[in-house]
């Protein structure tokens, strides 16, 4: 073979290749060299540095560890502190809470006001010198000494509380509490205390002390609606907190603890207890003598009586937060923090749902054992006209129209009722009330019986729970030639089909998963219930609800407005599915369970919803004008005295749309048309034109209680019986009315609406 490489090369690759092996195997032993006489002078050098024996346990080795430990400490405080910080990253976060706002009805009256005074704010050195010291006594002894946390501070309140067996002394700082004003919420969790804990330090870092207390005094929550000692002082004793003396100064101090509890115009007594602590901590704390306190002691402060000014406050509340919201979306050039905000609240329609929730609970709420309840009212584009979060606000500022979620019931259904539509039904398509499972679950309708072959009209009439999930089913099953393995998996198919139609309806509860979807398992907000039901008066279009109409500036500049920078409606539903189901959805309230609810002369519809055990009782329905929800129940989830939606809660919506409809040009609702007027209620007259008066069948409930109205009846018909009994001689005996029972007499509304045949049948849903 011919080599392929010639032998004088070969040669000269072979010396290559031993020079470099040569060159690498020294510069290995160089560097290994250089490096062992490297080290022995480092160790050499080191040894001078020694420390043996006993010094190096007690110096050397503490020293080490504490350098270790400190290094991992500070790696984690790192860590720690970085979700705290990311709140101070806009370079206006002390304005991200300073909101002003001045709230107007719809028709541009006040209201009430919410976030910080701005244009009046006493400088720090004009607070009275009791005040000051009533709230360093109270709230934080040491602020001028400390750097943020009060260690000492924290350690007494720890071990007072560990003595008590709960929490008697709070350990934050005003630091600390401001920190949490500014950049947090109230939630109670172990991460907000590490985050108010890193936000104080740096708030110490960024603000002098005076700039701290400062704040403090004008940012926190005093009860009421106001913020601040001097809105506060404005609210409660009608003066400047330039002018309070020491007793209303210790009330003012108190109030920082826990402001709804010790709210003067809402429990003067708790006030007056509270404001003699604080003047017990000024002694303690040594700013007073038991002297100087004894006057206010004596002369305990008094509080303007606000019980007369019904303020919306749970509306308030909501069109705050709203606000708050729509800010953030504002450019961040813009630094505007004072506005006047018109509002889409009706405060005629506003006082009348509250008197109607609080009526009827005040009547009729032991009998049901029912505490709680709340309601919203909406026009069709979703502003909300109305909101009742709760019986009392000043007990509870729990806002339940907003913020619990709860099961709907059967008020759930017009959207299984709606997805069904969409997918091929009718509203006379027929479904077989009969026994279906779904797994190990059976639903049951109410009487445990069953109608046999049903429309879906007779079904959502009478609130049968059997049909919807069966209507899942078949959901699921659509389109033809697509069906799943079995009803489980097309059930499961059907009831996303469900969710996906309740999220184009506006409902953003979060909806899981459950064979009992279809029949209202799952909870939702009262507040996106109400306005979810403005679909199908809308011709199938969704709309967003909202508090807030229009926004200008303290100088009366145009910011910002609904019908031009609001969220537009969404086709959520073809037009001809709303109009089906709102002529399905009129049968409940003029045959079905809500005939409570029936308007004379207005077009109704709508759906009651009761959950087991009767924890909550719905009805939800609409006009051409408005749609409103309206829940009942306890705030512990407790059951109810069966209470169903087509009680209290038909019967209040009832009496909130009778207002609401006072002066406003009924419109008819597509696929029903104009109302009709209601039978009139039977009058001795006719009884009298029938010979016999009948005995009818009145609406069940609680024990019948003869409110004002009723009262007012009674007169009337006493009077026009004494001119009967004065013309008595100059007419014929035949003339003469024929006697009428009391219970006719002292409650009409249930004489006619019994003549209406409102248990004519046993509904086999119980709502």
């Amino acid at each position: 073979m011919r080599e392929i490489i010639p032998a004088r090369w070969k040669k000269k690759i072979q010396n290559f290749f031993l020079d470099l092996d040569a060159r690498i195997d020294s510069t290995l032993f160089s560097s290994g060299k250089g490096l062992r006489e490297l080290y022995e002078r480092y160790s050499t050098f080191m040894d001078r540095f020694y420390v043996g024996r006993w010094k190096r346990w007690v110096f050397i080795e503490p020293l080490s560890e504490a350098a270790t430990i400190g290094l991992g400490g500070s790696i984690l405080m790192l860590a720690l502190a970085v979700p705290a910080f990311r709140e101070t990253a806009d370079d206006d976060w002390l304005k991200k809470s300073d909101l002003a706002v001045t709230f107007l009805d719809r028709y541009g009256n006040p209201i009430g006001s919410r976030g910080i005074k701005h244009n009046d704010s006493i400088p720090l050195e004009d607070f009275p010198d009791n005040l000051i010291k009533a709230t360093l006594a109270t709230e934080d002894r040491r602020f001028y000494d400390h750097f943020g946390i009060d260690i000492a501070g924290t350690a007494r309140a720890l071990l007072t509380n560990a003595q008590a067996g709960g929490v008697r002394q709070g350990g934050s700082s005003i630091t600390q509490q401001l920190a949490k004003n500014l950049f947090l919420s109230n939630e109670r969790t172990i991460e907000r205390k590490v985050n108010e804990a890193f936000l104080a330090v740096w708030l110490e870092t960024r603000l002098t002390k005076n700039e701290i207390l400062k704040l403090y005094l004008d940012r926190a929550y005093m009860g009421g609606g106001t913020f601040g000692v001097d809105g506060a002082a404005h609210f409660y004793f009608n003066k400047s907190a330039r002018d309070v003396n020491l007793a209303e100064a210790a009330m003012l101090a108190g109030l920082f603890k826990a402001p709804t509890k010790y709210a003067p115009h809402i429990n003067l007594p708790a006030a007056r207890a509270r404001a003699n602590v604080v003047l017990d901590n000024l002694v303690d704390a040594g700013f007073m003598t038991e002297g100087q306190v004894f006057g206010a002691r004596r002369n305990p402060a008094f509080a303007v009586d606000r019980r007369d000014e019904a303020s919306p406050n749970y509306y308030l509340d909501y069109a705050f937060d709203e606000m708050r919201k729509l800010v953030d979306t504002f450019p961040k050039s813009y630094t505007e923090r004072v506005f006047v905000v018109r509002t889409a609240i009706d405060m005629n329609v506003q006082r009348a749902a509250e008197e109607a929730i609080e009526n009827q609970l005040r009547q009729f709420g032991r009998d049901y054992h029912a505490t709680q309840a709340a309601t919203v009212v909406a026009d069709l584009d979703g502003g909300v006209r109305a909101m009742v979060g709760g019986r009392d606000y000043g007990a509870s500022q729990f806002n339940r129209a907003v913020d619990a979620y709860r099961q709907p019931g059967s008020s759930f259904k017009p959207y299984v009722y709606s997805t069904a539509l969409m997918s091929g039904f009718t509203p006379n398509s027929t479904v077989v009330d009969g026994p279906v499972c779904l797994g190990n679950w059976c639903p049951q309708n109410y009487g445990h019986s069953y109608s046999g072959t049903v429309t879906l009209t007779q079904a959502i009439t009478r609130s049968i729970n059997v049909v919807p999930v069966k209507l899942s089913i078949a959901i699921g099953n659509y389109p033809k030639g697509q069906n799943p393995k079995n009803e489980w998996e097309a059930a499961k198919r059907g009831r996303a089909k469900i969710v996906e139609v309740a999220r184009r309806f506006g409902i953003k509860a979060p909806l899981p998963d459950t064979p009992s979807l279809p029949i209202g398992a799952d909870e939702v907000t009262v507040i996106e219930h109400a306005v979810a039901y403005a679909t199908f008066p809308n011709k199938g279009k969704s709309v967003t609800p909202h508090a807030v109409l229009e926004v200008r500036t303290g100088a009366g500049d145009l910011v910002w407005r609904f019908d031009r920078d609001g969220k537009k409606p969404l086709q959520a539903i073809p037009a001809s599915v709303a109009s089906d189901m709102a002529g399905m959805m009129s049968h409940v309230v003029s045959e079905g369970t809500a005939r409570r609810a029936a308007l004379d002369g207005i077009p109704t519809a709508g759906k009651t919803g009761t959950t087991n055990a009767y924890r909550d009782a719905w009805f939800v329905g609409y006009t051409g004008n408005f749609t409103c929800a309206v829940w009942y129940g306890n705030d512990d989830y407790s059951p109810t005295n069966r209470m169903t939606g087509g009680s209290l809660p038909a019967q209040t919506w009832h009496d909130i749309m009778v207002a609401a409809h006072q002066g406003v040009e009924v419109r008819e609702i597509p696929g029903i048309g104009m109302g009709t007027k209601l039978p009139q209620p039977t009058t001795p007259a006719t009884i009298a034109a029938n010979n016999a008066p009948k005995v009818l069948e009145t609406k069940p409930g609680p024990p019948p209680v003869l409110t004002k109205r009723g009262a007012d009846i009674l007169v009337r018909v006493e009077k026009l019986l004494d001119e009967a009994g004065k013309t008595a001689g100059k007419t014929s005996s035949s003339d003469q009315p024929a006697p009428v029972s009391a219970g006719a007499l002292a409650f009409p509304e249930n004489y006619a609406a019994a003549g209406q045949g409102d248990q004519t049948a046993p509904a086999p849903r119980k709502n």
